[in-house]
């Protein structure tokens, strides 16, 4: 039986739902890619909610930006919905879009509303191991029909940069507690980048984060992804918590240093960037500073 996508014809409609989290979205860039690259006559546009739709903009893979609207998605007259997402808000997006065909995963819930569901990545890549983000959105345009291939790095674009190389971005910030290096090791961090590495280090976070504990050095809270984007693309190396916007600053190709709590390193790397990823069995607070300090120096970073 054709492949889905085998039976689109030159031009068809695909919206791709991915609503939130900030990794996610930008992990889902390598799948939109291999799409678009297989099939470059498809209008593809991405349903997101308004608030991550920065990380979308300006990518060439992408003709539409739709903010889940049921009306909206009807204008748009998708033949294929393919959600990424997985949760009851996008099933009823997709389902309510009157496309021909509505693609999801069948592990995800209420899968029988789909008439096109996924298997698991394992079983559509051919092996049996835990797979990373990247590779499980991937592994649904492969079933669809985009052949099997190595799974590209994620993609921002920024037309825009904050100031020329010569900074580091940091990231001291975290969903939870458990996710949260101390402030101090933080600190500690960043007197060696300027000293060692002769980065200036610049903080970033979001509303609702305390710039305080790092109020000597450059602090950047902004609740813009259009500016975090352009302060990442031209930093020399970013160091940080397991976030959304270290997968940003890879997505970049920017060298990156991350640390993980309870987060899965082997599902939530980084992914297709030169890295190191600092993780200890004690959690957090058994990462020591000298150990990010010599993953660090291991990184290859241009000031």
């Amino acid at each position: 039986m054709p492949k889905i996508l085998e039976r689109l014809g030159s031009g068809s409609r695909v919206a791709v739902i991915r609503l939130r989290s900030l990794g996610d979205c930008v992990l889902s860039t390598p799948a939109i890619h291999l799409l678009k690259v297989h099939r470059p006559d498809l209008k593809i546009s991405v349903v997101s909610e308004p608030r991550f739709i920065p990380l979308f903009e300006e990518n060439p893979d992408i003709d539409d930006i739709i903010v889940p609207s049921m009306p909206l998605l009807r204008r748009w007259k998708p033949n294929l919905v393919l959600n990424l997402h997985g949760g009851t808000r996008s099933l009823v997006l997709a389902t309510a879009s009157l496309a021909r065909y509505r693609a999801g995963f069948a592990h995800y819930r209420y899968s029988q509303l789909y008439n096109v569901r996924i298997p698991r990545a394992q079983e559509i890549l051919g092996l049996e191991r835990v797979v990373h983000t990247a590779e499980h959105a991937a592994s649904a345009m492969f079933h669809l029909g985009v052949p099997v291939q190595e799974v590209p790095r994620a993609l921002l674009f920024s037309a825009k940069r904050w100031r020329e190389q010569g900074y580091a971005v940091i990231h001291p910030y975290a969903s939870a507690a458990d996710k949260a290096w101390p402030a101090q090791r933080f600190r500690d961090v960043a007197e060696y980048l300027r000293r060692a590495l002769h980065l200036e280090p610049v903080f970033i976070g979001g509303p609702g984060d305390d710039p305080a504990p790092f109020a000597p050095w450059h602090v950047e809270i902004s609740t813009d992804l259009k500016k975090t984007k352009s302060l990442l693309a031209s930093a020399s190396v970013f160091f940080g918590n397991d976030s959304g916007p270290a997968h940003m600053a890879a997505a970049f190709g920017v060298p990156v240093a991350v640390l993980y709590g309870p987060s899965d390193p082997v599902v939530w790397a980084p992914w297709r960037t030169e890295s190191a990823v600092l993780h200890s069995r004690e959690g957090m607070a058994g990462i020591s500073t000298t150990a990010a300090v010599e993953a660090l120096a291991r990184l290859k970073v241009i000031a």
